[in-house]
């Protein structure tokens, strides 16, 4: 087989690569280990808790133990099925903050400013406000990702918002707008019901055309022939082949997987590398380095009224949910039940936030593990911008091994400062009037849990990875020696080869990681179709205006 472009992962950056290459002519073929996203556990978007916890759609990967979290290992779900991580995510949509980007642009990833990347993020939405207000001007109308907001209907939600504002913070009608910093509605990728994919929204459509071809295999290595990129073996029914590319070979298959294959293909620190007994065709001492990653806890209240979520979480219910959803796509399987969040600053000098919020009317785990006290409700919360790293490493030269993945969560007196802060400015927040009608106590970390050691204690034993893997193939200038692609994407030292998806983050942005690894998917096909970049958009977000003095 044969494409001019061959793209290893069905994921969200590789679908929106893939839409866009066949769009303007180019034959395509995307390689992808994981299977169909058809069924319920995947589309309903009430359902999310299922599909990251299930095999058959997850590679259900776990970190080494982490030695500052009590040597637990936290598990690093990613998606192994088309749409990639998109088809198992919380369906959570935020853009990341102007700043993030404007930071990567400083760290040597030119041409990725926020000016730069706004156009590629208009180009890719379409934005449905919902009714709770916005400015369209900031927003896409005809991409092919639908953008939407739920209905907002229990109480919880809007005193969330509410205690936000009673607590001096700022409100914000649209974070993924000019202003970011604030309490409001979030936004999700849903669409009339359905989980809005990758999968659904680029890839299907991409598929239909005569110049795409999905290949279900597992990518092995990527084959170099006298410094160039030339095609990918790959593991088929048993067998092995090579699939032929007749311009470049992109790998989009995570912060996980791309570099994994990078050092299975000999492009890695080259000691490592010899470690496996793999031969060196490029030694970057970058590849699987600059793991990166957002931690957060839930923070849980018991509710004094039964307003939430709980009265569904029965097997009766939840099958009158599926069955409505399956019906008419409505009621509460058309939500992701995220509908309220906000973006907040830490401390007064701190100029844009570093702390998010998911709200959720029910006390939960991402697992489906309900809070013992039965009604209750909860914020997601924890720091934007850890200064931690870990890395990706070869278990094996064995394709078929999972890499080791070691975070190094919480390895600097930093991480526990703005961790304690995190818990201590919720508490405050759940404290405000607009709350008093709805908290019987709080049930973790607990009135008692007061000191900066009793917190630590609470942290260790209880932060959770938020699922947001990035950084591990980061993205520089040519001359800097640990970064492994170059700002058009392009493996440094090896011809034909780009990588495009989260593992180029030079450093993690604000929130949920599916918008920038599907923008990135979307600025680096015009990279390989040899185009110009769309032309900045140089519209000045909002920063408080007292950021350098005031924390609200």
């Amino acid at each position: 087989m044969q494409a001019d472009f061959v793209i290893v992962g069905a994921g969200s950056a590789g679908c929106a690569m893939a839409y866009r290459l066949s769009e303007a002519g180019a034959s395509v073929i995307v390689i992808e280990h994981g299977g169909t996203d058809i069924g319920p556990f995947i589309q309903m978007p009430g359902a999310l808790s299922y599909p990251m916890n299930m095999k058959r759609y997850d590679w259900g990967y776990s970190s080494e133990p982490e030695p500052h979290l009590n040597n637990r290992r936290l598990v690093c779900p990613r998606g192994k099925v088309i749409g990639g991580s998109s088809s198992i995510n919380g369906m959570v949509y935020v853009r990341g903050h102007a700043r993030d980007f404007d930071h990567w642009a400083e760290q040597g990833a030119d041409g990725w400013s926020y000016a730069d990347v706004l156009p590629y993020y208009k180009r890719m939405e379409t934005w449905h406000d919902g009714g709770h207000g916005g400015d369209p001007s900031w927003r896409g109308s005809d991409g092919p990702l639908h953008v939407s907001r739920g209905p907002r209907k229990n109480p919880l939600y809007q005193a969330f918002v509410e205690s936000g504002r009673q607590a001096g913070y700022e409100a914000t009608d649209d974070y993924n707008g000019q202003k970011q910093e604030g309490f409001g509605p979030m936004e999700q990728t849903v669409w009339q019901g359905r989980r809005w994919s990758t999968a659904n929204a680029y890839l299907r459509p991409a598929l239909k055309r005569d110049n795409c071809t999905l290949v279900n295999a597992l990518a092995q290595r990527v084959v170099i022939m006298d410094g160039k990129a030339t095609g990918v073996e790959v593991l088929r029914g048993g067998t092995r082949e090579v699939i032929h590319a007749a311009r470049e070979v992109v790998l989009a298959a995570s912060s996980i997987n791309s570099p994994k294959l990078l050092m299975l293909s000999g492009i890695g620190p080259a000691a490592h590398l010899s470690e496996h007994g793999i031969d060196v065709i490029a030694d970057r001492a970058g590849v699987g380095q600059n793991l990166q990653d957002h931690l957060e806890v839930y923070f849980q209240m018991a509710a004094s009224q039964p307003v939430t979520l709980y009265k569904y979480w029965n097997l009766i219910s939840k099958g009158l949910i599926g069955a409505q959803w399956l019906l008419t796509k409505k009621g509460f399987g058309a939500s992701n039940q995220f509908e309220s969040a906000a973006f907040i600053r830490s401390q007064a000098g701190v100029d844009y936030p570093d702390i998010q919020y998911h709200f959720l009317p029910l006390a939960v785990r991402y697992d489906g593990k309900i809070a013992a006290e039965g009604h209750g409700f909860q914020a997601h919360v924890g720091p934007m911008r850890s200064p931690s790293r870990g890395a990706v490493t070869l278990a094996s030269s064995n394709p078929a091994d999972a890499p080791r993945i070691f975070f190094n969560y919480m390895s600097t007196d930093k991480d526990w400062q703005d961790f304690r802060q995190c818990l201590r400015l919720t508490r405050e927040i759940f404290a405000q009037e607009a709350f008093k009608p709805f908290v019987k106590h709080e049930i973790q970390p607990g009135a008692a849990v007061q000191t900066d050691e009793e917190l630590d204690t609470f942290i260790a034993e209880h932060a959770e990875s938020a699922y947001h893997p990035c950084g591990t193939c980061r993205m520089g200038r040519a001359d800097d020696p640990l970064a492994v692609v170059d700002p058009e994407a392009r493996v440094i030292g090896v011809d034909g080869l780009r990588v495009a998806d989260s593992s180029i983050f030079p450093r993690i942005t604000n929130g949920n990681l599916n918008a920038p690894s599907i923008m990135v998917g979307e600025k680096a096909s015009d990279h390989l179709l040899g185009r110009p970049a769309l032309a900045p958009l140089n519209d000045a977000p909002w920063l408080h205006p007292h950021w350098d003095t005031s924390q609200r």
